[in-house]
């Protein structure tokens, strides 16, 4: 299952050369097998060590308690085998499920940052199966899933698993509405447990984002596989920290980027052009070996198509732990102000928020 990863100019190879200086991610360009991406669909790097006892509720908000009670039940109740052919265990309907006290399907909402992730990693981890019959996505991963398998290999991959978790549900365009409505629904029916984040509730899904009221049946059958948990909170990467800190200049970012080992230096609008021709399934391939990304020129991004493939790039180095150093404007001026009123608000903060906590990461490398 290894990447194929081209790349030109002083930044070839997958890992850190060393005394080679930084590399570029401008300069790759990641081929990635089908096989890696379903291997890959397990809880990132950042997950891999989460579990119910370490989430940490807010003593304030008891729906975060009530989220990790919900789902410790929901765990439980996955313990049956998995049931196939025509007697198999049915474990959605129009009604939640039963036994255990588990409901059908869970789909925690919340703002930014109150730990959904943190949960549905834990509740893959708690899930009682083997790794290899839980799988573990964003949304944007399982929409490249079905693009790389196509529809039908995908459901047989999927269908003998006993849990599919899917974080960041999002439905960005009546395309991948019905794709995905499909899909779950094909799922469900051969008994595969779902569990779901977002910002959104499910019968609001495609709100501000397309004409919903065309799409109307397939969000409302999306809505019934799921029992909606509300997390309420703050964001957890800000309480009690301080402000975002400020960019750095383009010499302490390039200064730095030559001191670290396996950091890479890239000017950032180069780099947005260059995401352009990545397909957005590869961008956490494309930082393979990489320890740190150093920025320069960092400005508003100038539309939403670039903004949304910016989106999909920070999560990537979020699940990673990549520290961002930047030059340039703050993060939280990345977008204008009508993309933070718009359809992909919710995506744009929270990419925000992720650079922010992945900027706080980075100030250790530059020299005081």
């Amino acid at each position: 299952m290894s990447t194929s990863l081209t790349t030109s100019g002083p930044a070839s190879g997958r890992q850190p050369i060393a005394d080679a200086g930084p590399q570029a991610l401008c300069a790759r360009s990641p081929r990635v097998p089908a096989e890696r991406l379903v291997a890959e669909m397990v809880p990132p790097p950042r997950f891999d060590a989460v579990r119910f006892d370490t989430y940490e509720p807010d003593p304030t908000q008891p729906s975060q308690r009530e989220a990790v009670t919900v789902l410790s039940a929901f765990a439980a109740g996955l313990g049956g085998a998995h049931a196939t052919g025509s007697g198999k265990r049915r474990w959605f309907s129009k009604k939640p499920a039963t036994a255990a006290g588990a409901p059908g399907g869970v789909y925690l909402d919340g703002g930014y940052g109150v730990g959904k992730t943190h949960l549905l990693a834990s509740l893959w981890h708690a899930t009682p199966a083997e790794p290899a019959l839980k799988a573990f996505g964003t949304f944007v991963e399982l929409t490249n899933l079905v693009g790389a398998l196509g529809f039908q290999q995908t459901v047989q991959t999927l269908g003998g698993h006993r849990l599919l978790c899917i974080d960041e549900f999002e439905l960005d365009d009546p395309g991948d509405t019905v794709l995905v409505s499909s899909l779950l629904s094909r799922l469900v029916e051969q008994g595969v447990a779902l569990a779901a984040t977002s910002n959104t509730l499910p019968g609001k899904l495609g709100e501000g984002r397309f004409a919903a009221a065309d799409f109307l049946r397939e969000i409302q059958g999306l809505s019934a596989h799921f029992r909606p948990l509300r997390i309420d909170g703050q964001d957890y990467r800000h309480r009690g920290l301080p402000a975002a800190p400020a960019p750095f200049s383009d010499e302490q970012v390039a200064k730095a980027a030559y001191a670290t080992p396996g950091a890479s230096l890239d000017d950032f609008p180069g780099l947005l052009d260059h995401l352009a021709q990545v397909h957005p399934s590869r961008y956490g391939a494309l930082t393979d070996g990489i320890s740190a990304v150093c920025l320069t020129d960092v400005g508003p991004v100038p539309d939403q198509s670039t903004a949304l493939r910016l989106v999909v790039l920070a999560d990537r180095l979020y699940d990673r732990e990549i520290p961002v150093l930047a030059s340039g404007v703050p993060f939280d001026r990345l977008f204008s102000d009508d993309m933070l009123d718009g359809g992909y608000r919710k995506k744009y903060f929270r990419a925000i928020s992720r650079l922010t906590a992945l900027a706080r990461d980075a100030k250790g490398l530059v020299a005081q």
